[in-house]
């Protein structure tokens, strides 16, 4: 990742500054307050949005409403910008979520919810803020806090930025697993089915030859039922075929009275129908009439776009677009103006004074009287083309704003004739899926007013004369056959009901058999989940140390590397070394081992550089799987001295540093931006930060 421009906006003291970076070495240089580091905070609340204390009073200007930060920065070659606003509302300063976007190029990709765009950054870079902050930003008198942390403090917090943590997360949390199949096993151990499967099996076997037993008496009662049923089913289906023979009678009476009050009511329902059909037809003309009016209301309006130079085919989304254009348009000519402004106040200062005094205004030298009357008309013709320039901004101005009029007009007469339209389109389309339905429900009642006429006149054939005395006869004989069904069913069923029972003990049997059987084969399952989950736990137990040593080793090779360009290597006098806390003691030459808090306050920061510095890069490495890439220090000469040359070389090795892409650098040393490939000097002036860009040589 890398920072291409930044622009602020009523951040602190800056009220309109843009800064641009380049690769390598860039250094943000000024005095005390000039408004450096106030651009370092810009870049933290682009990228994450969040305040770094509760609020973000330490962000806005005291006087203004609204503040705007925008960061346009490259990755994988591809260009994104982030929009935000800090808005004050009710003695309460806030993010106006509604103006935060960020863009691919000129693709929105993500706006309004700051998860979302939060999220995208994460996925774009990389980082997130708590990486961002320790690691890519070493903030002023922070330089030094992993340092100076107490060791157990110190391991905690890097093994979680290394990813060591998770090994003890999980050592801890598989205690209570292991702790749950203790339990498990000690509870099967004690279960009583495990012991009495023998008793359970024979008390099976006893069940099943019972149940044997009633399987033979049920075939023979099934075999008698059957034959009784047979003749049952003979005497039931006469009586049957009779009784559909009178009800057959019955039904053809009902219907055909049904038939003849249902042709009535076929006759209305055709008539209501036709009568909605004409009814829906004005309707649908009436709409259509409405439908072309909004459309010609619509190509009024759009006509309106060409008479200030607009294609009449833009959406409203694009009128909008054009009509913030005009605004920003608007907006630049009234900075210009307030610059011009300011050339002819200054030039009537100067005019002022010449007529005054005999005296240069820019160098108060005396001057002669023919040099002072050149001089008084070349400042009056400046002036006079200020004024010229004044009310050609003017002009500007004016007709800008009245092209903004009328585009705003239009698109709000277009938003609203749109919707009038698509209500109408919507309305004509109901009143014909409406009239298709009435239209489909008449022809469809003619058609069944045609079959119902014809079935009532077969139904009147079909109906004749019924004999009852065949009936009763029928039905004497099914009611002796039913008798004898009766009385075998019902023997039947005592001896089902006898099996069932003894089913049911069966099955009771073969669950507490099978359920004893399961529970062994679990006992035998828990013992052996149990001597894996305990070598498991060892092993989380035992890899963290290992690992931790592993980094070790490759941190305190990068310190070393790192200190060496700092300090020169030809002059480096220390040997950094790091014991299994993260601890850094350093080594004379002579061997001789000391704590960091019994060196001189120019080698600590060298070595808290190098030190934060490899942390950096072997986090990037193991997270991300490059180094680090961007480098952001505030004020990084703290403890060093210019007598000793120290500035210039934590300086000159910061511009050595090819590993990393872009650094950019807040000091307030000239020594130190000296060596810097890309300076930005900030200054101050009537309580307003002003940015201006040096030359290197």
């Amino acid at each position: 990742m890398r920072i291409k421009t930044i622009t602020l906006e009523n951040i602190r003291s800056h009220l309109n500054s843009t800064v641009e970076f380049n690769a390598g070495f860039n250094c943000l240089v000024g005095g005390l307050g000039r408004g450096k580091s106030s651009i370092l905070l810009a870049i933290d609340f682009a990228l994450f949005g969040e305040p770094l204390a509760r609020s973000y009073e330490y962000l806005l200007r005291e006087d203004s409403e609204i503040g705007r930060v925008s960061l346009e920065f490259l990755k994988n070659g591809r260009e994104y910008t982030i929009h935000r606003v800090l808005k004050r509302s009710d003695d309460r300063i806030g993010q106006d979520m509604e103006q935060l976007k960020l863009f691919e190029g000129e693709k929105l990709i993500a706006e309004m919810k700051s998860e979302a765009v939060t999220e995208q950054l994460r996925l774009i870079t990389g980082i997130d803020r708590d990486l961002f902050h320790e690691v890519t930003w070493m903030r002023q008198e922070h330089l030094k806090d992993l340092l100076d942390m107490p060791p157990g403090q110190r391991q905690k917090r890097l093994d979680q930025l290394f990813g060591l943590s998770d090994y003890e997360e999980a050592w801890s949390s598989i205690r209570p697993i292991l702790r749950w199949y203790e339990g498990e096993s000690n509870s099967l151990r004690q279960d009583p089915d495990i012991g009495r499967i023998k008793e359970l099996q024979g008390q099976y076997n006893d069940a099943a030859t019972e149940f044997s037993s009633k399987e033979m008496e049920l075939q023979d009662l099934s075999r008698r039922l059957s034959e009784a049923e047979g003749r049952l089913k003979v005497a039931s289906a006469n009586v049957d075929d009779l009784e559909d023979l009178r009800r057959k009678n019955e039904e053809l009476r009902r219907e055909e009275a049904k038939l003849q009050e249902r042709v009535i009511a076929v006759e209305d329902a055709s008539a209501r129908l036709m009568n909605e059909v004409s009814n829906r037809n004005s309707t649908i003309k009436s709409l259509e009439d409405r439908l072309r009016s909004h459309k010609r209301q619509e190509d009024d309006y759009r006509k309106m776009l060409q008479e200030v130079g607009l294609p009449p085919n833009q959406t409203v989304g694009q009128l909008i677009e054009y009509s913030e254009v005009l605004i920003s348009q608007m907006s630049s000519i009234q900075g210009e103006r307030e610059m011009v402004d300011a050339k002819i106040k200054e030039s009537t200062l100067s005019i002022d004074s010449l007529e005054a005094k005999n005296l240069c205004p820019l160098c108060l030298q005396p001057i002669s009287s023919d040099y002072k009357q050149g001089l008084f008309k070349r400042l009056e013709g400046e002036a006079n083309e200020l004024k010229e320039r004044i009310d050609e901004l003017k002009s500007n101005t004016q007709e800008l704003e009245g092209t903004r009029m009328i585009i705003s007009s239009v698109t709000s007469n277009i938003q609203l004739t749109l919707s009038r339209i698509e209500e109408t389109e919507k309305q004509l389309e109901g009143e014909r899926s409406l009239l298709s339905t009435a239209s489909g429900e008449f022809e469809e009642m003619q058609r069944e007013e045609e079959k119902d006429r014809e079935r009532l006149a077969g139904l009147r054939r079909e109906i004749g004369e019924f004999d009852v005395s065949q009936l009763d006869a029928a039905q004497k004989l099914r009611d002796v056959a039913f008798d004898d069904y009766s009385k075998i069913k019902y023997a039947l069923q005592t001896v089902e009901s006898q099996k069932k029972e003894i089913s049911l003990r069966i099955d009771a049997l073969r669950e507490r058999l099978e359920s004893a059987e399961k529970k062994v084969d679990r006992l035998l399952k828990v013992e052996k989940i149990l001597e894996l989950v305990k070598e498991i736990r060892v092993a989380y137990r035992s890899i963290q140390p290992k690992l931790r040593s592993e980094f070790i080793t490759y941190l305190e090779r990068m310190v070393q590397q790192e200190l060496d360009e700092l300090m020169g290597f030809e002059n480096t006098l220390l040997n950094a070394r790091i014991d299994e806390n993260y601890t850094a003691f350093v080594e004379s030459p002579d061997g001789h081992e000391r704590d960091v808090s019994n060196i001189s306050g120019g080698e600590r920061t060298f070595l808290a550089f190098a030190y934060r510095l490899g942390i950096g890069q072997l986090i990037m490495q193991s997270r991300l799987g490059h180094g680090l890439n961007m480098l952001l220090l505030d004020e990084p000469t703290e403890s060093l001295g210019r007598e000793d040359g120290s500035i210039e070389r934590l300086a000159e090795a910061i511009s050595r540093l090819k590993t990393v892409e872009q650094v950019i650098a807040v000091t307030h040393s000239e020594a130190f931006a000296e060596r810097a490939d890309h300076v930005i000097r900030i200054d101050k002036e009537d309580n307003t930060s002003r940015v201006s860009i040096e030359e290197q040589a």
